[in-house]
């Protein structure tokens, strides 16, 4: 961290704190939230965390979940007033204020000290003190290496043990992704001996599925998979209509982009799904196709080399159009061999 013993006699006295996370929070963005918010509690300090968005009820047996402030569902006026009173901002899993939609200006016009933790690309230069690596797996992994740094490692307890093993277990897509590295799984042997459960959390996580989610998934991979071989590529359009038609939730569209990314002598997927009046997407590639650029490029989205998400504001057809053709020049551009 830039500025560490500054950092360190700051917090040595109680600050009001507040912790806030990107919009339509993960696992990762509030496993990092929450296991940051008993560690400051714990600690003494008045620890608040506001999220842009709510959040997938999976994610609700974290520690704290109910203490959770959701912007959207807040009086502009009593959010304003935490802010002026907070002493500390602590801003996780983002890099960017525009990731926080209406709190980005908020939180930039605050007199609070800022504190950036996170591992994506291009960091907007905005915080007082920065925690920031793209090599780190998961914003999680870095609260983890924070608390280290304080030499405090002592102080993590089950319920931060398990908030954190969970941004970190799914940001590595379950330890499958590259990113997983031998510090991370050294950092999970601690967190397990800390008292983290981890068949409980992979069974929250991930056995918690809703039937219509089921359904969903089912019809997904059957009717809206596009394949394209010669390009080894595949993607799935969601329209809104076929999200009403099976009630999705917050989260029941997570991890879908993967079942594309899974099939053989596929390198590039992608998801392009109907919501809140954008076309939201999701890209995830193999190997050297960098999704963090071709999202910025054409999308104005960004995130990891192998993992981005960018939005359109054209129909949903007009979307699958630009994105087909995006691809091609993308491989011509990058001189990429799938």
């Amino acid at each position: 961290m830039q500025n560490f013993e500054s950092f360190k006699r700051f917090f040595e006295t109680p600050q009001k704190v507040i912790i806030t996370t990107h919009q339509n929070p993960d696992a990762d963005a509030l496993g990092s939230s929450l296991g940051l918010y008993n560690f400051l509690k714990n600690r003494g300090h008045e620890v608040k965390v506001i999220t842009p968005t709510p959040y997938p009820s999976f994610l609700n047996w974290m520690h704290g979940n109910d203490s959770v402030l959701i912007y959207t569902e807040m009086d502009h006026q009593n959010v304003l007033r935490l802010f002026e009173e907070a002493t500390a901002v602590f801003c996780l899993d983002f890099s960017t204020l525009s990731r926080i939609n209406e709190l980005g200006e908020i939180v930039r016009e605050t007199k609070s000290k800022k504190i950036l933790i996170d591992h994506h690309l291009d960091p907007e230069s905005f915080a007082d003190y920065m925690l920031w690596s793209t090599e780190a797996a998961a914003t999680a992994e870095l609260v983890f290496e924070l608390i280290d740094q304080l030499q405090a490692t002592n102080e993590i307890d089950e319920h931060i043990a398990e908030c954190l093993y969970a941004g970190i277990m799914t940001d590595t897509g379950s330890f499958r992704h590259s990113s997983t590295t031998a510090k991370v799984h050294r950092i999970v042997a601690e967190l397990i001996d800390h008292g983290a459960n981890v068949n409980r959390v992979s069974k929250l996580i991930y056995d918690n599925n809703s039937i219509n989610r089921i359904k969903f998934v089912g019809y997904a991979i059957s009717e809206k998979l596009y394949v394209h071989e010669d390009l080894n590529m595949a993607y799935i359009k969601i329209s809104k209509e076929e999200i009403a038609k099976y009630d999705l939730k917050s989260g029941d569209t997570e991890g879908l982009v993967n079942y594309a990314l899974s099939i053989k002598g596929i390198n590039i997927a992608a998801i392009l799904m109907e919501k809140e009046g954008l076309i939201k997407m999701s890209f995830r590639s193999i190997g050297d196709f960098s999704v963090n650029e071709f999202a910025r490029e054409n999308f104005g989205g960004g995130g990891h080399k192998n993992a981005a998400g960018g939005a359109s504001k054209e129909s949903l057809d007009a979307t699958e159009e630009k994105f087909l053709t995006a691809i091609f020049h993308s491989k011509k551009q990058l001189n990429y061999e799938f």
